[in-house]
């Protein structure tokens, strides 16, 4: 898929690199991409679609939004004296399949539940999502099913049941029932879809300043060089995999990552253990304890969300009253669809909702149902881009010195 101008490629239609297209993206200046290199590994996240130039370039713009940073508060010449950073094909490959090389108490971490897979539907075919317990209820829910079965007598059952339906038909009962289901579409087919063109239509983020407040100034960096987010602070308000694995590329770089959770739907442990690297974690019910997140906002820097458009609304989160309570704040926003279009309010996890636009023609099943393959977290570009907007974002704050800021994407320290 080189050339065919998908965002994250080695080189995009136009002739750009993906680094080039996601450091533009940020408003980085064009002259600092050429800090970036690669040390090129075959063999290393082999795949159909372009994995492993997706994977280099995300890294490179988040290195180099890493090294901006570093610059800035050594008190360098950002524009000239940006360290070059260095980007291995080999260790990009490691990071980005960490749940490969992931043991708990000596076990491989359980990646996919037996009915998160690829589905024959009566006309073609549909990608289900049920990892967790309330997503398994709504599926069976939505296909007249039994939740209490057991695993091998549900997956028979669900075979049998979408079997008989179409594959769109699928996707919009469950999508009703509140679960996680999709029909793999051609390029065309999604090209030709509301939500398609809708997102077509949109950049590869969106970015604004939300006031003018004067912004919390970090202190110089006197510490690890490789640390330049040292001292920012960090609440993680995100889910499954893109937003968890953003943050914990945050508290690689030095933040004080504080990620809160609802009591009530706890993230899979496994799941948990592997994005949580570097962070700290808590449960919190907004319903009934807003003052005790109240006073962790008064001393935030920045907030990412990860959950769908709306959803945390009715707590007083969106980017602008968050702004309000806690001005000079930086916003990030991350969703499967968009904030446009009439599926933008839609629930998808990025290794979900990857599979609809083209993935029939170009990484679809031939036969089935087929169990999905460990977490290829790679292809999903919500997960990739996310992270140095949250860098850079820090990097141009501290130039400017006033106004809280928004992004969004579509898709061991002192602590709290």
């Amino acid at each position: 898929m080189t050339g065919s101008g998908v965002p994250g490629t080695g080189v995009t239609g136009s002739g750009v690199t993906g680094t080039e297209f996601a450091w533009a993206a940020l408003g980085g200046a064009p002259h600092l991409v050429s800090r970036v290199s690669a040390v090129a590994r075959d063999g290393t996240l082999d795949s159909r679609l372009p994995v492993r130039e997706l994977a280099r370039a995300c890294v490179g713009a988040c290195a180099l939004a890493g090294a901006e940073l570093a610059a800035r508060r050594s008190g360098r010449r950002a524009g000239r004296e940006v360290p070059g950073v260095r980007v291995d094909d080999g260790a990009v490959a490691t990071a980005f399949v960490s749940e490969r090389h992931l043991l708990v108490d000596g076990r491989a971490p359980v990646t996919f539940a037996p009915l998160s897979r690829f589905w024959r539907t009566a006309d073609a075919w549909v990608r289900t999502h049920a990892n967790y317990p309330h997503h398994r209820a709504r599926l069976l829910g939505a296909l007249g099913l039994p939740a209490d079965a057991s695993a091998e007598a549900s997956v028979d059952a669900v075979g049998a049941a979408l079997a008989e339906r179409s594959a769109v038909d699928v996707e919009s009962a469950v999508d009703a029932a509140g679960g996680l289901a999709v029909a793999l579409r051609t390029p065309e087919e999604w090209a030709a879809h509301e939500q398609g063109a809708a997102v077509a239509r949109r950049g590869l983020l969106e970015r604004g300043r939300l006031d003018s407040s004067a912004v919390r100034v970090l202190a110089p960096l006197a510490g690890d060089p490789l640390l330049p987010a040292a001292g920012l602070r960090v609440l993680d308000l995100t889910r499954v995999i893109a937003g968890p694995v953003a943050t914990r590329t945050l508290a690689l770089l030095g933040a004080d990552v504080l990620r809160v959770d609802p009591p009530g739907l706890p993230e899979l442990a496994d799941q948990h253990a592997d994005t949580g690297f570097g962070k700290r974690s808590a449960t919190l019910d907004l319903t009934t304890d807003r003052r005790a997140f109240e006073e962790l906002l008064a001393s935030a820097d920045v907030v990412v969300t990860g959950y769908r458009p709306g959803a945390l609304d009715r707590f007083g989160l969106t980017a602008q009253a968050l702004a309000e309570r806690r001005p000079g704040i930086v916003v990030a926003q991350l969703s499967a669809w968009g904030r446009t279009g009439r599926g933008a309010g839609g629930a998808g996890s990025t290794a979900w909702c990857r599979w609809q636009p083209g993935s029939r023609r170009s990484r679809g099943p031939r036969s089935g149902p087929v169990r999905c393959p460990p977490r290829p977290s790679t292809t999903a570009r919500d997960i990739c881009w996310l992270r140095p907007y949250c860098a850079r974002s820090r990097s141009s704050w501290t130039r400017a010195g006033r106004g809280s800021r928004v992004w969004r994407r579509r898709r061991r320290r002192r602590g709290w």
